[in-house]
């Protein structure tokens, strides 16, 4: 699915915008220096990954292995928080000595700054690695437990739809299934559970097929091309998430409230 060209001067409703991982076009990954930063680039959605350090506290991170963010040989899973603290996510592969000392951020911290920013709405991806080491059940009840100051404005979201089953019966408000295979089976099982959201690479879906309708809203990724958000939006996507946000919202057809 490669969206479709919009001119310019076609009027689409403007799809609402998630930065993914923070604005991590510009900033490291899953760090509070890249929220903070989409945040003031205008962004009223983020979007950031959740694993469980050995010790069981839900932090910021994509992959459990730390390599391409920190430059080091160790997985999160196996590291505690007090272990963690000293490690730098700068990222230096893309950004060389540009950030410095960058913290791995809790999951509190988040939560903390999201409730200095009451008109922002965060979705929150539990990864499969920590479902897999730790247990979906320990898992989902600890990143609920630290989202409860902020859960009306916390979406919690997973490729394991076990995960996110488990945060409905948590009383989670919404949550949203992130596919990882376009199939028959994965509808099915989406018309069974029906989450409030599907999230879904752009490039999986067929060119010739509609987006499934259903109760859910699609938030589409990983797009950094406005005339390819419109053209998803065209298609049916009411979210468009991106890691470049600060340079889609410039775009003044993807303009909030336009």
């Amino acid at each position: 699915m490669r969206g479709i060209n919009v001119p310019k001067n076609v009027n689409i409703k403007p799809p609402a915008l998630i930065a993914h991982r923070g604005y991590a076009l510009r900033y490291p990954e899953n760090t509070l220096e890249s929220l903070e930063a989409a945040i003031e680039a205008g962004a009223g959605y983020i979007e950031f990954d959740v694993q469980l350090t050995k010790d069981g506290v839900p932090v910021l991170m994509h992959d459990a292995e730390l390599w391409r963010t920190a430059r080091i040989d160790r997985s999160v899973l196996d590291m505690t928080l007090e272990q963690l603290k000293d490690t730098w996510v700068n990222e230096t592969a893309r950004f060389g000595p540009k950030f410095g000392e960058v913290n791995v951020p809790t999951l509190a911290e988040v939560i903390a700054l999201l409730e200095k920013r009451a008109k922002v709405t965060a979705f929150v991806e539990i990864k499969r690695e920590s479902l897999n080491r730790f247990g979906t059940v320990e898992v989902v009840e600890r990143v609920m437990n630290v989202l409860e100051p902020a859960a009306g404005r916390c979406v919690v979201i997973s490729f394991a739809l076990e995960a996110i089953r488990q945060a409905r019966e948590r009383d989670a408000e919404r949550v949203g299934w992130v596919l990882s295979e376009w199939t028959l089976m994965a509808r099915e099982a989406a018309e069974r559970f029906q989450p409030e959201y599907l999230f879904c690479n752009y490039r999986m879906i067929p060119d010739e097929e509609a987006l499934w309708p259903g109760p859910w809203d699609w938030a589409l990724y990983e797009v950094i091309d406005p005339d390819l958000a419109l053209g998803l939006t065209a298609r049916g996507a009411r979210f468009i998430e991106t890691m470049a946000i600060g340079e889609m919202l410039t775009d003044l057809r993807l303009a909030p409230g336009r």
